[in-house]
């Protein structure tokens, strides 16, 4: 005879749910355990909603955060981006050589800071043919100011042209050309020319060395005869050079006077 199996009967709070009271204690018992984790509030969504609360604070910090991520975002513009800010913040200031207000020059500084933080040369004496060539200076903190501008006619007199630097790597030499023309003799132009010599002292560094100088032509240097040794002293590149930042196109340097130098490349070898 085949065996029949009774299966036992299933006690009733296997069957049912548990009462009401069940529950609370369950509720009560869990906010016990887990005190210092969650806070319990009332609402008529029951225990849960304090997961709702948290989610809503928590995408609340959210958006927060994307909100201080857009007002910082300037900091994290590409090289490109701070390039052409830098370009507008130029504009209209001719190179600073007169002063810039105190507002625009901190302007201008960031912007060549936030360069010099994106450096894609960072040891530019070990690779010396991205400064080789023709530079045409577009910014500095040289300022020629009050009596020195008036002594050198700078005002009315003499008008302050461009400023050109040609280097040579091989020979390991810089010619500094600064342009002059002269309202009173028939819009004579002429120029300032600096000779000097450079060696590596690190891999961001050059030492300079003065060599020569002469303003051409003659009636020109007739006119700045009396206070050369004063737009020598301004113009005279001796000392060390950092170089800060350096691409194809653009250069910063720093020298041992506190100075900022930023230089476009010019794509005629010949200022």
């Amino acid at each position: 005879m085949a065996t029949k199996f009774i299966q036992p009967p299933i006690k009733a709070p296997h069957v049912f749910p548990p009462k009401p009271s069940s529950i609370k204690m369950m509720k009560l018992d869990f906010l016990a355990t887990h005190k210092n984790c969650i806070r319990f509030r009332e609402s008529p969504f029951g225990f849960w909603s304090h997961f709702s609360v948290k989610a809503a604070e928590k995408s609340s910090d959210l958006a927060s955060a994307n909100e201080v991520i857009t007002q910082e975002d300037k900091d994290f513009r590409t090289i490109s981006q701070i390039k052409q800010d830098l370009f507008a913040a130029l504009e209209g200031i001719n190179r600073g050589i007169f002063g810039v207000p105190s507002e625009k020059k901190t302007e201008i500084e960031k912007l060549v800071e936030l360069l010099e933080s994106q450096n894609p040369t960072p040891e530019p004496t070990l690779c010396l043919e991205k400064v080789a060539g023709a530079w045409k200076l577009i910014y500095s903190t040289i300022t020629i100011l009050g009596s020195k501008r008036t002594k050198l006619g700078l005002r009315d007199f003499i008008t302050l042209g461009d400023f050109f630097q040609s280097i040579n790597v091989a020979e390991g030499k810089a010619v500094n050309v600064v342009k002059f023309s002269a309202k009173g003799l028939n819009l004579l132009s002429g120029q300032l020319t600096i000779d000097a010599s450079f060696k590596i002292a690190s891999k961001s560094r050059v030492d300079i060395s003065y060599s020569e100088s002469k303003i051409t032509p003659d009636q020109l240097m007739n006119v700045f005869r009396k206070n050369y040794d004063l737009l020598l002293g301004i113009f005279n590149p001796e000392g060390w050079l950092e170089i800060t930042y350096i691409d194809d196109s653009l250069r910063i340097g720093r020298d041992d006077k506190g100075n900022i130098f930023v230089l476009e490349r010019l794509h005629d070898d010949t200022p």
